[in-house]
């Protein structure tokens, strides 16, 4: 309602002569006060035609309140005649509007209270003999006081309530008759019908004003509370549950819209995953705290991806399946032997670790690290390992990784986080306890990025890695299960902690027989089939076999010797398809026509013996080899001079050999100051390699000694070891690699140290039987069985 500005006078205003008889206009919604405006909208046709007819006379109507809103929703259909209230307000209809639609707009203005007497007449609607009432009011200081209060109580009223506009002080203070202030602020409260018509009824301002004020000290205390309310929602309220509402918002606008929730879908089909994953206790409340996470994140966030990936990481991985060893030992040795030749320690390492397995099921898996050169079968052994207990084989390849994320997995702050190769291993394996394969563990680096050997020591230690915790999922996983294999070619560049957590089984280089057996039930069937040849197609003589072996490789392994019969079956599979009919008989004489000629040869020793020459016997990381150590005295001012790439322990050896034979010089028949007039030089060809180890002191002392004394040494016999400079010889390294190798290159006598006597049990009969040993302990002994006693020194 608002106030008509005719009335807004310092006094009592001039009002319109009321008629005792007056038509009477129903109002449901609320009460009349005089002095106020009232836009009323008008459907009823009783209604319409009493508004009508007072247009056509007077303009003047009584508005009573209803006792009870009408039921009815259309105001079409309003009672004609309801329960009135005693007391209204006499009104002028202002402006009448007729709209389109059939009903009609009205603006009424409050005139003066009324009393219902006596309905007069009901059809075709109420007219009733009415009393105006006039105030009755008495000034005090008492409703002074009570008036201002009420009016400042209205102002902070104003400035709570958002529905009331701040121009409704000025038009309060503005007034200065008192019954219409009252008016005025009973009509703009939030106030019942009931409570309204109360304050109507009062004729008395006095009383009037008392009623208001209770009313007047009720909202405001409602307003009070709302607003501590709103200030306490506010501030519990946080960022979650605003999204929470908003997405709430959200997902009814897209039913609205009919769109799909693909997000919901996404959510339940996670929620579906974990509860069918069976994971630990720990695990599970990690991932439903993540999906509740990611229920409150927008699809459109990046975390929301970061936080799905995770998820999916979780519910996929084998927490709690194994695949179901097979302990059968006999079946296992079987499996081992079908797949390779030889290597009985390693295969009995095998049946072994099955045997205790059958008999304790909660073993722990053993950490094996399998040392040998390249091409002996490290790596198919492992596979030959998962075959024989029907477990799932999983190789990672460690050769020039240098970042410890790559075991441990990158944390979830960066982007593109992942876990590391162990987890993402046995997820691709979906089974914890699988063979898992770290192939060249001696190749490991180190830089900024920080130390992957180190983050190995947890994965490789059986007694830690029942917790192993990767960076990424930031939970523990069980790896004692696993069964790791390591493999590595040397063992020097492993870090002694690492290399203390594992199980070394050493691989050494084949002999001939045992290559010729590994072609024929191995490499030759499998290089038929790979270029699509029968059996009966292509038949390989042993001689031609023996003849790649001696001839076209000089190596530990088989590699070069499966790309060298590889050749042979593609030669083949040509000729077959050019018109050359099945079968093709392969010999000595095709192998050298089809590979050209002789790479190697068999005899690699002198073919006389020397001055200044020795055999010596050295080990490499691809198996053993033979050198060849030559010394040469010219004139000079007693320089020792070396030559061939030879690395700091080998230079000393030869320092230490060359005061050796000093000290010695003459026992060998040397003049004492033969180290003045001469220059001696060392050297040993294929400088190109670099080469070093103090094995080759033993050689070099042996060739120092023929140059300078003029005996020559015998070209069939080949040596190793290390000396002192009291000429003891220490044992060396690598005896196994480094006789086949001697055995290859024709050399039928090997000088060892004594101390190295109990390493030919590694070395096949065969080898043995076709070779003399000599066991020494001092250099004495090896000048008198390595120098002939011919050509001594003439000086």
């Amino acid at each position: 309602m608002k106030l008509f500005s005719d009335f807004d006078k310092p006094e009592s205003p001039s009002l319109p002569k009321l008629p005792k008889k007056m038509r009477i206009l129903p109002y449901p919604d609320g009460v009349l006060f005089p002095s106020m405006l009232l836009p009323m909208e008008i459907t009823a046709e009783h209604q319409k035609k009493v508004v009508e007819d007072a247009v056509s006379s007077d303009r003047i109507i009584a508005v009573f309140a209803t006792k009870q809103e009408s039921k009815n929703k259309d105001k079409n259909k309003d009672e004609k005649n309801p329960e009135l209230y005693k007391i209204g307000s006499g009104a002028m209809i202002l402006r009448m509007l007729r709209i389109p639609d059939g009903s009609m707009q009205v603006m009424l203005q409050g005139i003066q209270r009324v009393k219902l007497n006596k309905i007069l007449q009901t059809e075709p609607y109420m007219i009733a003999d009415v009393e105006p009432l006039k105030d009755k009011f008495e000034h005090s200081i008492e409703f002074e006081g009570m008036m201002r209060t009420a009016v400042n109580q209205f102002y902070e009223i104003i400035k709570q309530a958002p529905n009331l506009p701040p121009e409704i002080a000025t038009i309060v203070n503005n007034l200065s008759f008192t019954g219409q202030q009252i008016d005025f602020i009973a009509s703009n409260l939030k106030l019942k019908k009931e409570e309204q018509q109360q304050i109507l009824e009062l004729i008395d301002i006095h009383e009037r004003l008392k009623l208001l004020l209770t009313f007047i000290e009720r909202e405001l205390e409602i307003l009070k509370i709302g607003t501590k309310i709103h200030e306490d929602v506010q501030q519990t309220v946080n960022k979650a549950q605003r999204e929470a509402y908003l997405r709430q918002q959200l997902e009814s606008i897209k039913k609205e819209l009919g769109e799909s929730d693909e997000q919901t879908a996404a959510l339940n089909e996670l929620q579906q995953k974990i509860e069918k994953a069976n994971l630990p206790e720990e695990v599970r409340k990690v991932a439903d705290r993540e999906l509740k996470r990611m229920a409150q994140i927008p699809p459109m966030s990046p975390e929301y991806n970061v936080s799905r990936t995770y998820l999916d990481w979780i519910v996929s991985l084998p927490w709690d399946i194994s695949t179901e060893d097979r302990l059968e030992v006999d079946q296992a040795q079987q499996v081992l032997d079908e797949d390779h030749h030889d290597l009985e320690k390693l295969k009995e390492r095998i049946v072994d670790y099955l045997a205790v397995r059958k008999l304790k099921q909660d073993m722990k898996g053993p950490i094996l690290c399998f040392v040998g050169p390249p091409g002996t079968g490290k790596t198919s052994l492992g596979k030959s390992i998962a075959r024989a207990l029907g477990r799932t084989f999983m190789r990672l390849s460690l050769g020039g990784v240098r970042d410890e994320a790559e075991i441990r997995g990158h944390r979830r702050t960066y982007i593109g986080a992942l876990p590391g190769r162990i987890i993402q291993s046995l997820q691709r394996a979906s089974s914890n306890n699988p063979v898992i394969m770290l192939d060249e563990i001696d190749k490991v680096g180190t830089d900024y990025r920080g130390d992957p050997s180190s983050a190995l020591l947890e994965v490789l230690d059986p007694e830690q890695n029942n917790s192993f915790v990767d960076h990424y999922l930031d939970l523990p996983f069980d790896l004692s299960k696993v069964f790791f294999i390591t493999t590595a070619n040397i063992v020097d560049t492993i870090p002694p902690p690492l290399l203390d957590r594992m199980e070394v089984l050493e691989l050494s280089g084949y002999t001939e027989p045992d290559k010729l057996e590994i072609s024929k039930r191995y490499l030759v069937p499998k290089q038929l089939k790979e270029h699509a040849l029968k059996e009966t197609d292509v038949i390989f003589d042993d001689s031609a076999i023996v003849e790649v072996i001696r001839s076209y490789t000089r190596e530990a392994g088989v590699r070069n010797l499966e790309r060298n019969l590889a050749t042979l079956c593609r030669k083949s599979t040509r000729q077959i398809v050019t018109g050359t009919k099945p079968p093709i008989k392969i010999t000595g004489k095709e192998v050298r026509d089809i590979l050209g000629p002789e790479r190697y040869l068999h005899d690699a020793a002198e073919e006389k013996d020397e001055v200044g020459v020795v055999v010596g016997m050295a080990w490499t990381p691809v198996g053993g080899d033979i050198l060849f150590v030559e010394a040469t005295v010219v004139e000079g001012n007693g320089h020792l001079r070396l030559t061939g790439r030879l690395g700091d322990v080998m230079k000393e050896s030869a320092e230490a050999a060359m005061t050796y034979v000093r000290s010695r010089s003459k026992k060998l028949g040397l003049p004492d100051n033969f180290h003045r007039k001469k220059d001696v030089h060392v050297h040993i060809p294929e400088g190109a390699i670099p080469k070093d180890g103090p094995s080759a002191g033993v050689t070099m002392t042996t060739a120092l000694v023929s140059a300078l004394t003029k005996r020559p040494a015998r070209r069939d016999i080949a040596m190793t070891g290390e000396i002192t400079l009291r000429g003891k010889v220490l044992a060396v390294g690598g005896i196994r690699d480094k006789v086949l190798a001697a055995h290859r290159a024709g050399i039928k006598t090997i000088i060892l140290p004594k101390e190295n006597q109990r390493n030919l049990e590694d070395i096949p009969e065969h080898v043995k039987n076709e070779l003399q040993f000599f066991f020494v302990e001092h250099l004495d002994e090896v000048l008198d069985k390595a120098l002939k006693l011919e050509g001594l020194n003439d000086e």
